[in-house]
């Protein structure tokens, strides 16, 4: 009985995880077309116009982070990033699950890092006011708020990763079906 109660919560966590990362995922891409449209809206005022914007720029750049940040984690999902496939596909799916940790691990690592720096960064951007260095001088508190959020995403993402591949090396089964979410 014990067990069963164990499998169904981490199929229940690892699908929750995934069902958030791809909510993130999904606003992230619903960013894209508003970031276009401000760069798009610059080049005209810029260039058409003479009269360059003093937000774009800025507005511009922290939809780009936000992008990147809350794109991670489902980018992670979907396996959109870079593996190195040389050695990769020629290992046992054992001995690609034992990369995979130890490549889940690294991530994690330096996530938490990014997070401790961002939560200092945080603090001084509400302590101090920090803005940013330009002439439409935004706060910055912000982007620090979304760097957290969207790494921890991530972290979670890849201890979800974990999660799977600990259970398949213990058992020699998945936890999950293919396309289970």
């Amino acid at each position: 009985m014990g067990v069963i109660m164990l499998l169904s919560f981490l199929r229940g966590f690892c699908k929750k995880i995934d069902f958030i990362a791809m909510l993130a995922g999904y606003a992230a891409s619903y960013m894209m077309p508003v970031l276009a449209l401000i760069v798009a809206s610059e080049v005209f005022s810029r260039y058409f116009l003479n009269k360059p914007t003093v937000w774009a720029f800025d507005l511009s750049l922290f939809l780009f982070g936000y992008i990147a940040i809350l794109g991670g984690a489902y980018a992670h999902q979907k396996r959109a990033h870079i593996v190195v496939d040389i050695l990769y596909v020629r290992v046992s799916p054992r001995t690609k699950r034992i990369f995979n940790l130890i490549s889940y691990s690294l991530g994690i690592f330096f996530l938490v890092l990014i997070v401790y720096i961002c939560q200092e960064k945080l603090v001084d951007a509400f302590k101090f006011g920090t803005r940013r260095q330009s002439e439409w001088a935004p706060y910055m508190h912000h982007f620090w708020i979304m760097t957290i959020v969207g790494s921890t995403l991530f972290i979670a993402q890849l201890v979800r990763d974990m999660i799977v591949d600990i259970f398949y090396l213990c058992t020699g089964t998945d936890l999950l079906k293919k396309g289970e979410l």
